[in-house]
């Protein structure tokens, strides 16, 4: 397991001189709408706010996550199928060691969100990666890519859609056909929904519709909302599986920050506004890199996966990124989103401003030839 998975040229990021354009991380470079900030935040009003609260997440909160789900999905959820988490990484991890024993194998489609194969690796499961999404196109391909890789020791399925690369969205016949075979295999369903607000023209269905009692949903307000920093994010699931999630989620953080999420909690009540517009210049920030780097438009997320085989010298593509951090672009390595994926890159088109995300892509595209 690496320590650092975003970029191997830190301490070069660090000594540079002149502007930096940091798209090697999944974050926005927007603020969170006024009324959910942490200087909105008074201890006047909310007393206790720094003190310990519900390990599964203070009441109004998870009752308003309750009703957003039966709102989003159509499935009648209960308080006890709600898990507030310490964002969707401690999220992801409680799930899976509630799930995965030593030794038993999860298959992630690839390219992934690159700390999804080091979670499977710190509860001594084994990641199993499917090559997918830069080379799927069709229903019955993509069933087929992942029968081949299921043994007796598979037990989960991991599903990022919208997808943390690639942008892509799987349509919803792709998904209830991922239930089946999760039916047929007896395989658990990771549902990794963090950019589910973020769909630009097609849409997002959650893997719970199809398999409500083998799926486990992960969201996440630090990409809903702009808040990463507050380190709040939730699991939904079947009740008996989620108990087990809030186990481990006790005996490591104990509970997610209660100021996250009191600010969490007024993002859901008033927040839609923010999103609507996020999404609308996320929207375009991604239209104008793709068309820029030659790629089609990103169906959803906030990212880009670059394939930069046809432009690597001997220096490989350590060499490549240190030429792009000549122009100040920090990119992260293909490596970390899957074996398969070492000579490409990934690129957060809204880390910076977009004015900021159209120089540095267009520094990129000359890197790799699309600009003289």
């Amino acid at each position: 397991m690496p320590s650092s998975v975003y970029s191997p040229l830190a301490d070069l990021v660090r000594e540079r001189k002149g502007p930096v354009y940091p798209l090697n991380v999944g974050d926005t470079w927007m603020e969170p709408f006024e009324g959910a900030r942490m200087e909105d935040l008074h201890t006047a009003d909310l007393p206790g706010l720094h003190r310990y609260c519900e390990t599964g997440g203070i009441p109004p909160l998870v009752d308003a996550l309750v009703e957003r789900m039966r709102e989003r999905t159509g499935l009648p959820w209960e308080r006890e199928q709600l898990l507030v988490t310490a964002g969707a990484t401690s999220g992801l991890a409680c799930a899976v060691s509630a799930l995965v024993d030593p030794g038993e194998e999860v298959l992630i489609l690839a390219p992934f969100w690159p700390l999804i194969r080091g979670i499977v690796q710190s509860q001594r499961g084994i990641p199993v990666e499917v090559p997918f999404y830069d080379r799927v196109h069709s229903m019955e391909d993509a069933i087929a890519a992942v029968e081949a890789r299921i043994t007796d020791r598979s037990v989960a399925l991991y599903v990022c859609t919208p997808s943390n690369p690639t942008g892509r969205v799987l349509p919803a016949e792709w998904l209830e056909a991922f239930a089946s075979v999760a039916s047929r295999h007896d395989l658990w369903l990771l549902s990794d929904e963090v950019y589910a607000d973020y769909v630009y023209g097609a849409s997002h269905v959650s893997l719970a519709a199809f398999a409500p009692d083998r799926t486990i949903s992960v969201h996440s307000f630090s990409k809903a909302y702009g808040m990463a920093g507050n380190r709040v994010g939730y699991l939904a699931g079947p009740a008996a599986a989620i108990a087990e999630a809030h186990k481990v989620g006790v005996h490591s953080s104990y509970h997610a920050p209660h100021a996250g999420q009191i600010a969490a909690l007024r993002a859901l009540e008033g927040g839609d506004a923010w999103v609507a517009h996020a999404r609308e210049v996320y929207r375009k920030a991604g239209e104008d890199a793709a068309a820029v780097l030659g790629l089609p438009a990103p169906q959803g997320s906030c990212f880009l996966f670059v394939d930069v085989r046809p432009v690597l010298d001997e220096r490989g593509l350590i060499g490549f990124l240190e030429k792009c951090l000549e122009d100040g672009v920090v990119l992260s390595p293909g490596a970390s989103s899957g074996s398969d994926y070492a000579d490409w890159v990934r690129l957060c088109y809204t880390a910076v401003p977009p004015e900021q995300a159209a120089v540095a892509v267009r520094h990129l595209a000359r890197r790799i030839g699309c600009l003289v």
